[in-house]
């Protein structure tokens, strides 16, 4: 493939003048803008994903103008789609030369488009997806471990499978069961690595004496669940997890609740990691719980603002009338990394110093310290992968309707206070 890289090292060398191509990024002059590109998924079943950009980004324009930095933003929706991402992804670079691609939520929207930043040399960053899906996914084998290459421009920051597994099971041994789990793993990309049988829930399960009972992959938006529903019940499943997608999980639980199915414990991915999914439900939200990455409770500030989350999560509910969402601290964290980046950067315009900076990170964020030094990671993705904290919480219906989301579990975070002990589902 020849890439914008190569492109520059041919003018370079030949002198020619790419005023023309679209390949070609300008140098910064003075006055000159630095030009992020941002990719999420604001509409489409994913949507709540993308729900807080809006505020992050005007609240980043805002404060770097106060500080006397010219930055802009492009802005792509996804459209919760991989080919409109990956599409998106390639007008960032060729029409609208971004210096820096950042993007943020689920193996949907940023593996397509870390992707395409490899293969185009374009610095990215991204995030909001459990890193095996997004370092393992974009392998041309992804089932042949020994063929795993890193990436030299593309870096990621959250945490990983065996985190998720860790908080779910530290949050089931609170409560007493038969250990008998109902997964639900929809054929996507977070469905396919959870339930994967090396890397994902069904030999770590079987390690810690779960008995699994995996339904088979079922397509997004599915609107009957009454074949995975029959299986749970079958085989007295008292425990369910799963990744889906928001609408996908008000289905099947609407579904198992007219079928006469209620386990103890529900732990759920993706879905249950919003109070607008939670609230839909009415009084069956109750004690549902999920994997937590930020709350105004996490112990952190933001390097660019110095505000902490509890502030942050309190502006967004003051601007938007709406409450906290947790994507809302990875989202302002990816703006955080791309300042100081760009300011440690030797020359922001070229893609090879960019990426060069980003290897160097090290950032405490509103979601934590970030750096891409293997800590915690296999030697494979310690290069481009970075991992984030994660605890464990069940949301509780309060007075007048409302939910709370109360940490249950932090045995991987202590720092992060908990609230409460896990309750089973009435």
């Amino acid at each position: 493939m020849f890439t914008r890289r190569d492109f520059l090292k041919t003018t370079a060398a030949t002198g020619a003048i790419a005023v023309t191509s679209g390949l070609a990024m300008p140098a910064l002059s003075q006055n000159s803008p630095i030009k992020l590109g941002y990719v999420s998924p604001q509409t489409g079943p994913l949507a709540a994903f993308g729900e807080a950009d809006k505020f992050v980004i005007d609240n980043f324009l805002a404060t770097t103008k106060a500080k006397g930095l010219n930055y802009q933003v492009v802005v792509k929706d996804s459209q919760s789609n991989p080919n409109r991402a990956a599409e998106v992804a390639k007008q960032l670079i060729v029409d609208d030369k971004v210096n820096l691609v950042l993007v943020a939520s689920t193996p949907e929207t940023t593996n397509p488009v870390a992707t395409i930043c490899e293969g185009e040399q374009m610095p990215c960053i991204s995030t909001v997806a459990p890193w095996q899906p997004w370092f393992i996914g974009q392998q041309g084998n992804p089932g042949d471990p020994a063929s795993w290459k890193p990436f030299s421009y593309a870096y990621h920051f959250f945490w990983g499978l065996e985190d998720v597994i860790a908080v779910y099971t530290g949050m089931w041994a609170q409560l007493e069961t038969n250990k008998k789990v109902g997964g639900l793993f929809p054929n996507d990309g977070d469905g396919n690595a959870w339930g994967d049988g090396k890397v994902g829930f069904p030999p770590v399960l079987k390690d810690k004496g779960y008995g699994l009972t995996d339904s088979g992959r079922f397509q997004d938006l599915t609107d009957d669940f009454s074949a995975q529903i029959n299986a749970f019940k079958s085989a007295n499943c008292e425990i369910i997890t799963g990744v889906v997608i928001p609408p996908d999980f008000t289905t099947f639980w609407n579904q198992a609740k007219q079928q006469g199915f209620t386990p103890k414990i529900a732990s759920i991915g993706k879905a249950l990691l919003f109070p607008q999914t939670v609230g839909a439900l009415g009084k069956a939200g109750h004690n549902l719980s999920s994997e937590v990455w930020w709350t105004p409770n996490h112990p952190f500030k933001s390097s660019l603002t110095g505000e902490t989350s509890a502030q942050v999560a309190a502006a967004f509910t003051k601007v938007t009338n709406r409450p906290w969402t947790q994507p809302i601290g990875f989202a302002h964290a990816l703006f955080e990394l791309a300042v100081d980046v760009m300011k440690r950067a030797k020359d922001p315009a070229d893609g090879d110093s960019v990426a060069e900076a980003i290897a160097a990170t090290k950032l405490d964020t509103l979601v934590g310290p970030i750096a891409w030094d293997g800590k915690g990671l296999p030697p494979f993705a310690g290069k481009n992968v970075a991992k984030t904290p994660l605890v464990g919480g069940q949301w509780r219906l309060k007075d007048g309707g409302i939910y709370n989301l109360v940490i249950t579990e932090n045995s991987l975070a202590p720092n992060i206070p908990v609230g409460g002990k896990m309750e089973a589902i009435a």
